[in-house]
């Protein structure tokens, strides 16, 4: 490694370290890496530990700055940001503050698009990485400017044009992956294709090959070919809104440019060290995930073809040389980047090198062609007939992420902690020091050691100080698990079923399997297939020593199979009672519906559905199903004194059927959850629903924009964590 790329690399490392919490064992890793093969001699090591500590103390001075910054915003009402997305009532969106910081705000009342300056006025709290304002109100303070508006008018063709795929493609093209699904999100994650969903080097370098090729048809000279590429692909990499990656792969395409023009040669080297010379320009680049991703993959290029240049067998034009030198980059870009990826999903893909072999031709034509359709956006019907034609690839691209994620063993689920992100750092490191050594051997036996704590972690149950209420992201569907402090946990509903499979084998027993602890309980809201559907997969893979039902009598299969894998597995079977509790260690479960009698005459298994207070503490949690009007007005007529709870589970997905204004002003909620599909044809959750929740004061989190979402309490403070952000809660 030349020592200038070890000088950018260590300074980078040093920012890492200093910034703190997970991403310093990132740096610490960098920071191995770079000592063993960017310094021989004392003094150069010493110059390089002089740059990380540099680093370590601007991103001190950066993060005392931005915590300044927060401190006079949570002392103020009023505010003046500027949007990432559109705002609207009953909206949880991300702005930008001139400092840096970033707010997500719980709009309430007012509108304006994505990129427009405002003022806020509103409830201020701090989150893990900024401020969350809720009860916000947003006013307009001017008109975005003028590449925010070209990027918003592609979003709106790309909408136009692509119908179903529209998410996928706003990924691929604008770096937009608010709309896109967490289902899609942690799918591609699982079958380790993960980093083709931000828009990175590969993504601009093959823009870039196709406006090459452009420019030869066209007749251009070398250099006027070389000024037009920049020119094209700087101007794409700013209207989509300079995301960190693309930014460093039109700084390497341009002092590649730059060195063809003066005839100077480069190096791989050279062009990392130019893409981490970001962090000299913003420390803060050091914590974008992409940015990470982007640096390592890079790092893990440069390791891999140092190893096929000592590998014989891989030598040559033959196709096998040629497959198997693609499949050792493939998979030493799929180790590099384990940690990360492990870190952010929680899974570490054992797929990758091979899925990725199978999508990169896809995506050599595929995002070319991308880029024609925006260009052709003026003329609608050369626009569209592109977009048609990208139609089969971008199924492709998609069928190659689903059969890979469902390959047996595809993915290695991880505990998302502190100690595993070291563990998983420590391995990459070794395995970057193993492709670059001559003698590998020790650096393999402590990537192999570190990766098997890995494995071994979620089998052990652990300890918290906070009881934690899940609601899994399972599309159209409810799953919700509450996990106590010694690690024990319950679950309401199992999400939804398909022909060949269900919310249970995919989501539900890998995510309480990967964080440790027996299921004690299932509870069954009612008997529609969105909510039973997983059941029978989960009863038998997890064995509950109880199950608990409304009883009313459903005729679905997937019900049926639940019952009957409940008598297979001898899990006791209880049905629901009003008054009746539920008690494992400190969470108590009251259930407030359904009365038998009152629900022998419905026709609707919403309106018998389970409801059930969870209390931990002083901190109130209300599970309502699918409940409609009509058994919301019998809880308010029966159940009014246990209906306040500082945390609603919205009931039917956010329909219009449920929620009334008399039932939220009971239950008064600070957090509403709504558990909903992305783009689902019912079009939950309505809009009414959406308005009435920010009237009453509630902060609404949905699965198809947030994923997951996890609500932490020790019984006196409310935690809340979703989309990436963490923020607490007044009960």
């Amino acid at each position: 490694m030349p020592l200038v790329t070890a000088a950018v690399l260590a300074y980078a490392a040093g920012l890492l370290t200093g910034f703190g919490g997970a991403v310093m064992w990132t740096g610490a890793a960098a920071m191995l890496v770079i000592w063993y093969g960017g310094a021989r001699a004392p003094r150069d090591r010493m110059a390089l530990s002089a740059l990380a500590v540099a680093g370590g103390a601007v991103a001190t001075g950066t993060r005392a700055a931005d915590e300044a910054c927060v401190e006079s915003l949570l002392a103020s009402r009023a505010f003046e940001l500027t949007l990432a997305l559109e705002a609207a009532p009953g909206t949880f969106i991300p702005a930008r503050h001139d400092c840096g910081v970033v707010v997500r705000l719980s709009v309430r009342e007012g509108s304006a698009p994505a990129g427009a300056p405002v003022r806020v006025t509103g409830e201020p709290t701090p989150g893990r990485w900024g401020v969350l304002v809720t009860n916000a109100t947003v006013a307009a303070a001017g008109s975005p400017r003028v590449l925010p508006r070209w990027r918003a008018a592609i979003g709106r063709g790309i909408d136009a044009r692509f119908g179903v795929h529209a998410p996928l493609v706003r990924a691929l093209l604008i770096a937009d992956r608010h709309d896109l699904s967490p289902t899609v999100r942690e799918r591609f994650a699982s079958a380790g294709l993960a980093h083709l969903l931000s828009v990175s080097g590969l993504h601009v370098g093959l823009i870039a090959a196709a406006v090459m090729l452009l420019a030869q048809v066209l007749g251009m000279g070398a250099r006027r070919a070389d000024a037009f590429i920049a020119g094209v692909t700087t101007l794409y990499v700013l209207v989509i809104g300079a995301p960190l990656p693309a930014v460093r792969a039109a700084a390497m395409l341009g002092v590649y440019s730059l060195s063809r023009a003066t005839q100077r040669p480069t190096s791989a080297w050279a062009a990392l060290a130019v893409g981490g010379g970001l962090a000299l320009v913003d420390p803060r680049s050091v914590l974008d995930l992409g940015y990470q991703l982007s640096i390592v993959g890079m790092a893990a290029l440069v390791a891999a073809g140092a190893l096929n240049k000592r590998w014989p067998a891989v030598s040559g034009r033959h196709w096998r040389p040629v497959l198997v030198r693609a499949l050792v980059v493939s998979t030493a870009a799929t180790l590099l980047t384990a940690p990360l990826v492990a870190a952010t999903f929680g899974t570490v893909s054992l797929v990758a090198p091979v899925s990725n072999l199978a999508a990169a031709p896809l995506m050599a034509v595929l995002q070319p062609m991308l880029f024609l359709a925006a260009i052709l956006q003026p003329v609608a019907p050369l626009s569209q007939f592109v977009a048609d034609a990208c139609t089969p690839l971008l199924a492709g691209l998609d069928l190659v992420a689903s059969h890979a994620a469902r390959l047996p063993g595809a993915s290695l689920t991880v505990r998302t902690d502190p100690t595993t992100t070291a563990l998983a750092c420590a391995a990459g490191a070794a395995c970057v020091i193993a492709m670059v050594s001559r003698f590998p051997a020790r650096a393999l036996v402590a990537a192999t050691l570190c990766m098997a704590l890995i494995a071994w972690r979620p089998l052990v149950p652990g300890r918290s100080a906070f009881t934690e209420v899940h609601m899994l992201d399972v599309g159209q569907g409810d799953a919700i698990a509450i996990r106590t402090m010694r690690g024990r946990w319950l679950l309401v509903d199992a999400g939804r079923e398909w022909d060949g499979g269900d919310e249970g084998r995919r989501q539900i027993v890998p995510y309480l399997a990967r964080r440790g602890g027996a299921l004690t309980a299932f509870v069954l809201s009612h008997p529609h297939a969105d909510h039973v559907g997983g059941a029978a997969s989960t009863l038998a893979a997890l064995r509950p020593a109880w199950y608990y039902d409304p009883g009313y009598a459903g005729t679905s299969e997937s019900y049926r199979r639940s019952l009957e894998m409940a008598r297979t597995q001898r899990t006791q079977w209880r049905r629901v009672r009003p008054a009746d509790s539920l008690v494992v260690d400190e969470v108590t479960v009251t259930f407030l519906a359904p009365d038998s009698a009152w629900a022998e005459a419905l026709r609707d298994p919403n309106d018998a559905s389970t409801v059930a207070r969870v209390r931990v503490g002083r901190v109130a949690f209300l599970l309502t199903g699918d409940a409609e009007e009509q058994e919301e007005r019998w809880l308010l007529a029966h159940q009014s004194s246990l209906l306040r709870a500082d945390v609603l589970k919205v009931a039917h997905h956010g329909s219009r059927t449920s929620s009334t204004a008399e039932f939220l002003a009971a239950v008064r909620p600070r957090v509403a959850l709504v558990s909903v599909g992305a783009g689902n044809m019912y079009r939950h959750p309505s809009p009414d629903v959406m308005r009435s929740l920010a009237a009453h004061g509630a902060v609404a989190l949905r699965t198809d924009l947030h994923g997951t979402i996890v609500v932490r309490t020790d019984g006196e403070r409310l935690e809340v964590e979703a989309a990436g952000e963490r923020w607490s809660v007044k009960p």
